[in-house]
């Protein structure tokens, strides 16, 4: 029997997903049609004998108890939500739900970062570990970044030979090696034997600096520095490289990354996810796209490449979305021209109006084709270039144009915007 657990934070975090996070907890964001962690449950149940799915977190359970009723009632599986009283960081939360995870004596169990978007190959990572469990206790998926691209995440060293893991830096200084953290892991149960040892002592420094000279609680640990780094080196991390598409969803630009990439998967795995058949037949389709059931759409539209359209969307006349993601019941006027952007739910488009991001996608012919996640603003503080963001409830006037902007939620703008943020 195994398990997985999905690390989704809370709303102290995903600062850098605003404002689309204002008005939906990021995990929920929808990616090619799917919250974006549907996405993880979905590669979990694939997995034989995968039996229960626990999520942790610290957003309130209201936020996220209709989406697990809804999880669970689709895809017959146990999935609990089990909240953080804090934030506990990325091993303190597996470490305080401990029993959670070790109820039923699994084999092993998954863990998965909620804001990782990949192709997951859960039972390859799986059968890997299992040839090698009596003497690791976990297994890192990793994949192969440029030495520039390297320094933005968990560097390993890895022995070609035996595929140990040697060293480990998270977010280094300096180049230390090209193969990077995916944030996806498979664990055997003994791994809470050392988190217990290192909980400990971080007890007693925690105490021993009189709760105050501390900057986190005495149950924060940190999966990269508190459990990876000083596991490096002694044979009990394996690491295991996948070539198939990988990145993080930590700014808007990688959500539209992230969904070119799940909707080029659907082709493989969910054809019927796609706008073919009766659905193309609302307009002209360039592959690839997902319109959802509810939405409305105009027969002389030009939907696509890479489209999701999300419910109750209004889409008129002579439309042309390229590059983009429609989420629920916005509206878009006649003759309206979006490329690169993302349009927040009951959003409206005027007529004639023109919003337009630039993308900034990496060199598809370089290693590690995947979004990098670029700083917002440049240098000289003026905003990089970017997609369009409109968040929730923002009207664009007809025959105005907007690039490269940031507008959040609850405005209604009067003009013609470039390179701004509207707050």
């Amino acid at each position: 029997m195994l398990k997985a657990v999905i690390l989704i934070g809370g709303p102290l975090k995903g600062t850098r997903f605003r404002p689309l996070s204002l008005d939906i907890p990021k995990p929920l964001f929808p990616v090619a049609g799917l919250p974006l962690i549907q996405h993880h449950i979905e590669a979990c149940i694939a997995v034989t004998n995968l039996k229960e799915i626990l999520i942790i977190g610290f957003y309130p359970v209201t936020q996220l108890q209709q989406f697990i009723n809804d999880m669970q009632s689709q895809y017959k599986v146990i999935i609990k939500y089990l909240q953080e009283f804090t934030a506990l960081g990325t091993a303190g939360g597996l470490y305080h739900f401990r029993d959670q995870i070790r109820s039923g004596s699994p084999d092993a169990f998954f863990v998965l970062n909620g804001d990782v978007c990949a192709d997951f190959p859960l039972t390859e990572l799986y059968e890997f570990h299992r040839e090698r469990s009596l003497t690791s206790l976990m297994t890192v998926m990793s994949t192969e970044a440029t030495r520039q691209q390297s320094l933005n995440f968990g560097c390993m060293v890895v022995d070609k030979t035996t595929q140990e893991v040697t060293h480990y830096v998270e977010k280094p200084s300096s180049y230390v090696s090209t193969s990077i953290n995916c944030g996806i892991y498979v664990f055997s149960l003994k791994i809470f034997n050392f988190m217990g040892e290192t909980f400990n002592i971080k007890q007693e420094e925690y105490y021993k600096n009189d709760n105050g000279n501390v900057n986190k609680d005495a149950g924060y640990l940190q999966l990269e520095q508190d459990i990876l780094t000083p596991l490096a080196g002694t044979g009990k991390i394996l690491a295991l490289q996948t070539t198939n598409w990988w990145s993080q969803l930590k700014t808007a630009n990688s959500a539209i990354y992230a969904n070119r990439h799940y909707l080029g998967l659907y082709k493989q795995k969910h054809p019927e996810r796609l706008a073919t058949g009766k659905k193309a037949e609302q307009c002209t389709i360039i592959a690839d796209v997902h319109i959802d059931p509810s939405a409305t759409i105009d027969s002389t539209a030009v939907i696509g490449p890479n489209v999701s359209i999300g419910p109750d969307v209004v889409i008129e006349a002579g439309v042309r979305i390229k590059e983009s993601i429609i989420l629920d019941s916005a509206f878009i006027g006649e003759r309206s021209l979006i490329l690169h952007s993302i349009i927040g739910r009951n959003s409206r488009v005027g007529k004639w109006a023109r919003v337009e991001g630039t993308p900034s996608d990496p060199d598809p012919n370089k290693p590690f084709a995947k979004m990098e996640n670029p700083k917002l603003f440049n240098n000289d503080g003026r905003l990089n270039p970017s997609i369009t963001i409109l968040g929730c409830s923002v009207s664009v006037p007809s025959e105005t144009i907007l690039l490269n902007s940031i507008v959040l939620p609850n405005k209604e703008l009067s003009r013609s915007i470039k390179n701004e943020i509207i707050l």
